[in-house]
């Protein structure tokens, strides 16, 4: 598969986007007019700079207005299209992208439209360059790839062909289908974006709301398996318009896009047998059975704070490591691990992050495949030294640079944790408080990071996504969204923070970057779980006294119910599959905090009460330059 990028898709200037496509893995690549013609150097100079960095041009585009249009407007097109052909001969480049006309003046007409374009055909045969013919959707006469493919067919040229784009079909509904009707050799380029399924005005939309294939909701796949079955083996090419990637990282949207590509290949390879040989072979998307542990990085003093916390939760210290500073705590199925080991990578996360719960551990059905196929995603793999005898559990780097481990039964990574610790007996007293397993983690990131997260997990593991929801926050809004496998082994909430004077916001400020904001514990008992948690000494977040007449009104509750809840600081939903429960912590650090959920049928994630327990969080936090105690 071979892969390239506008230059339009990314931030910077020519030269940093170029080294961020070369880095990021791309064969090729698109030059946008516009990147040229802010670059001071001449076009054999980017030409130069494009392959020292072993990238091909791929196309050289637009070029607007072209066919159908009356004299003296036509005599001009074509003299426009020289000077173009002459920039590409500089450059290096071939292809031309000529979007379809949206003059006011252009005169409609398939067969002018033709003429049209086989006499730009002899003129760029002449100088040995093709031509691609692109139906934007918004056209004035032509808006759909058929319409396209029927001006290149009766135009009748070699040097003419058709470049598909799929915003431009799927935007307006148009059945793929008829994509595979299409010659292959007709077919010059492919550029793929995605977009979130939104009504608006088409030209915003595309100028504003693309985004790379997977992150948004249009059927890229489908589009991309009907090329794939024309044979086609050219280059797919992402071209994005998207505000927030104009302000993004340049590197790190370059790596998206490539792995965004890989993905889709990855999953056009599975739908169709016909390309096989040209898309790339990885292992399947990893099945997660669970959350296997949790570890948190702190030094002697936090960890004496955070263990006292989750003896208050229930939790008794089962192990402590055989070589270094590492206690291992559990209930029911949830393992909680906390290191204070003087040296290694969660020692550095202290010094930056201060206490973090910086590694998550997935189980999944095979560890190795799941890290291959990461790798071959793009995901940084990790590595520390272990002592002799010690478990090397295969890991990826996650939000916030943290680290995802990855477990299974298939060897000694289904035993590390009689491997690697050795049994103790602990005599805090904390009573069981009937956890049983992670309902979620949460994790807060930039609002500016949501897509890249959403994709790395959905590209890697077995996970949907949810719809997005508007968390409210006093101080402003949090964008958030759920990626959840269909038995929910596996939910990982995305928080996405624009500014820092939300609780979310805060969280990033004071952290030094994106972590685990929280970890929810499912029980089967919310109300038995809160009084074993009020016997250990637990402090429940305090809700407002006035949110339990409101609930109690919206849901026509038993006001018994309303008064267990109460009494009990817990917060109640109900949606059409059933009843939600939630008890939280106070905060604890700068806005981390542990959540306790009872589900019964119900699927969502109590967004309906965040306000309120955000509110609660906040009273609790560190006044703006209040130093650290």
């Amino acid at each position: 598969m071979k892969t390239s990028i506008a230059t339009v898709s990314i931030s910077g200037e020519l030269p940093d986007k170029l080294d961020a496509i070369a880095r990021a893995g791309f064969d090729g690549v698109e030059i946008f007019e516009n990147d040229f013609l802010a670059f001071d150097g001449s076009p054999a100079d980017v030409g130069r700079m494009v392959r020292d960095h072993g990238l091909e041009i791929t196309l050289f585009q637009p070029f607007r207005d072209f066919e159908g249009m009356p004299e003296p407007h036509r005599s001009r097109t074509f003299d426009r299209a020289e000077r173009k052909f002459d920039i590409m001969q500089e450059l290096g480049t071939d292809l031309v992208l000529v979007c379809s006309n949206v003059s006011p003046v252009s005169l409609g007409g398939i067969d002018r439209a033709a003429a049209d374009f086989h006499e730009l055909g002899e003129r760029a045969a002449k100088r040995g360059l093709r031509v691609g013919y692109e139906a934007l959707a918004w056209g004035r006469h032509i808006h759909d790839h058929r319409d396209a493919w029927e001006i290149v067919r009766r135009a009748d040229h070699p040097n003419i062909g058709l470049i598909l784009d799929s915003f431009h079909t799927l935007s307006r509904r148009i059945d793929v289908n008829s994509i595979r009707s299409i010659p292959k050799d007709k077919i010059f380029i492919v550029q793929l974006a995605d977009a979130p399924q939104i009504e608006m005005d088409l030209l915003y939309w595309s100028r504003h709301f693309r985004s790379m294939p997977g992150e948004g909701d249009l059927p890229v796949t489908e589009f991309t398996t009907a090329i794939a079955d024309t044979g086609y083996d050219g280059y797919y090419s992402l071209e994005i318009f998207n505000d927030q990637f104009r302000g993004g990282s340049t590197r790190s949207i370059a790596a998206d896009g490539h792995r965004s590509l890989i993905y889709l290949g990855d999953q056009v390879r599975r739908a169709t047998q016909s390309t096989a040989s040209q898309l790339p072979s990885m292992p399947d998307r990893a099945k997660v059975k669970g959350v296997g542990f949790v570890e948190f990085s702190a030094d002697p003093k936090d960890a004496a704070d955070l263990t006292g916390i989750l003896h208050t939760l229930g939790f008794r210290r089962l192990a402590k490591h055989r070589s270094k500073r590492v206690d291992l705590f559990g209930q029911g199925d949830i393992r909680i691990i906390v290191n204070t080991d003087e040296k290694g990578f969660a020692n550095a996360t202290f010094a930056v992050h201060g206490v973090s719960a910086y590694a998550i551990a997935l189980v999944v059905d095979d560890a190795r495949e799941t890290y291959a196929r990461a790798i071959a995603l793009g995901a940084e793999p990790f590595e520390q030294p272990v002592t002799e005898g010690e478990v090397a559990i295969p890991a990826i780097r996650g939000v916030g640079g943290g680290l995802i481990y990855l477990l299974d039964d298939r060897s000694d990574l289904g035993r590390f944790s009689e491997i690697d610790f050795e049994p103790v007996t602990d005599d805090t007293g904390a009573t069981p408080a009937g956890l049983e397993t992670v309902d979620h983690i949460a994790q807060t990131v930039g609002y500016d990071e949501m897509l890249t997260w959403l994709l790395f997990y959905g590209s890697i593991f077995e996970v949907g996504k949810t719809p997005m929801v508007d968390i409210i926050d006093p101080a402003g809004v949090v964008r958030s969204q759920v990626l959840e496998s269909t038995d929910g082994a596996l939910r990982i909430t995305l928080n996405g923070a624009e500014n820092r004077r939300t609780l979310a916001g805060h969280f990033i400020a004071e952290k030094f970057g994106s972590g685990v904001q929280h970890l929810a514990f499912r029980t089967d008992d919310i109300f038995a779980t809160a009084e074993a948690l009020r016997q250990n000494g637990f402090k429940p977040l305090p809700i407002s006294p006035n949110y339990y007449g409101d609930v109690e009104a919206r849901f026509g509750l038993d006001p018994n119910l309303t008064e267990r809840l109460k009494a009990g600081n817990i917060l109640y939903d109900r949606d059409e599959h059933g009843e939600y429960f939630q008890l939280y912590s106070t905060t604890y650090g700068e806005g981390f905090f542990f959540e306790i959920v009872e589900r019964k049928g119900y699927r969502g994630y109590g967004a309906a009460n965040a306000i309120f327990r955000i509110a609660a969080l906040k009273k609790a936090l560190r006044p703006e330059g209040v130093p650290k105690p």
